[in-house]
């Protein structure tokens, strides 16, 4: 007992933290901008604790079933999360464009700053690391195409056409991850696999504790519905705290995308210190495609209920960055190996994203 409680302290801190704050929403509410600010990145910090928790439980689901399971595991839990958290906050009357902004944040923090930093960190220590090159191929075509018909297109929609082409935009991600899902589960997996030479495959899986299955399932679970009832009022609190402050309203946009992304990037960098690179192209391009082909239907779905559109369509800015971020992506990841200088390329576009995005770009 003693052993599960160090284990799950971090999801029991989180637990505690959604206890103690439901009872004192209102006070926390009414107390101040200075104190609901502070309450909401206490908010946000246990929410990294509980969605690191739940990476974990993924990543053990993930090691039971393999390459490319695993980091489909990975990826679908943290975009579960950011769903749960989107979901939450634009019920409680969000930005209008907070959807779109946290999509395009999660895309240039998943390929610039994880792939980035990732590949980067990697190079220098390994040099050159291999990868399948088939897997960078067939993620960045998805990821162009499902972002170009979900968050381009809409700019030239009249607003009296939004729900047919909102209904439409549903069918399309749908048919894409379901043609997806069978490749990267099925008789094309192996575009989404590298060979690793045989000494290190066995070394890693010595080293990794397998865990229960269903235990990994029930903590992954009840980390989700921690995550969604500290959103519930984390948004309440961040939005008040920040009211009047100046700061750009992309944001929290950013704090969304870092938080369902925190658990990614662990994982990506102990991949790529162990030369492991595929492992890092499966989770920052994966992480990124299933935000556009997975959230953005789940959205979609949310506004067609609730009949309140969302602004989906990107600014020019973000056309530009994600376009240049996806033509960067494509050369660097076309000849199976990476190095330093393909990371330091990538990480001086998150950069400029953060910079943007702090200027109110």
């Amino acid at each position: 007992m003693l052993t599960l409680i160090k284990d799950e302290k971090l999801l029991l801190l989180a637990i505690v933290m959604a206890c103690l704050t439901f009872p004192f929403e209102h006070w926390l509410l009414h107390s101040g901008q200075v104190t609901a600010l502070v309450a909401g990145f206490v908010l946000i910090a246990a929410i990294v604790c509980a969605s690191m928790r739940v990476a974990h439980h993924a990543e053990l689901l993930a090691e039971r079933f393999g390459d490319p399971y695993g980091t489909m595991i990975l990826t679908l839990s943290a975009v579960l999360v950011e769903v749960v958290i989107l979901a939450i906050m634009m019920s409680n009357e969000a930005s209008p464009t907070l959807v779109r902004d946290t999509i395009y944040s999660a895309v240039m923090l998943d390929i610039n700053g994880i792939l980035g930093l990732a590949a980067l960190m990697g190079g220098i220590k390994h040099g050159e690391q291999s990868y399948n090159d088939d897997s960078a191929r067939t993620y960045s075509v998805m990821i162009l195409t499902a972002m170009a018909v979900s968050m381009v297109v809409p700019e030239f929609i009249p607003k009296a056409d939004w729900k047919i082409y909102s209904a439409f935009t549903i069918g399309a991600m749908v048919v894409l991850y379901t043609l997806f899902l069978r490749m990267q589960v099925g008789p094309h997996s192996y575009f989404f696999s590298y060979s690793y030479p045989e000494k290190k495959a066995h070394k890693r899986t010595a080293e990794e504790p397998q865990g229960n299955l269903q235990f990994s399932i029930g903590m992954l679970v009840l980390g989700v519905i921690v995550i969604g009832a500290l959103a519930e009022v984390m948004s309440k609190t961040l939005d008040l705290g920040l009211e009047g402050t100046g700061a750009p309203p992309v944001i929290t946009a950013i704090v969304v995308a870092t938080i369902s992304a925190a658990p990614e990037i662990l994982t990506a960098l102990r991949a790529a210190l162990a030369n492991r690179m595929q492992s890092v192209v499966n989770v920052a391009l994966g992480a990124s495609l299933s935000t556009v082909i997975l959230t953005v239907p789940a959205m979609e779905a949310m506004a067609l209920y609730t009949g309140q559109p969302f602004q989906m369509a990107m600014t020019p800015v973000q056309t530009v960055m994600v376009l240049i971020t996806l033509v960067v992506s494509a050369i660097n990841l076309n000849d199976g190996q990476t190095n330093a200088i393909e990371g330091m390329t990538h990480f001086v576009l998150f950069a400029t994203f953060i910079m943007l995005s702090f200027l109110g770009l």
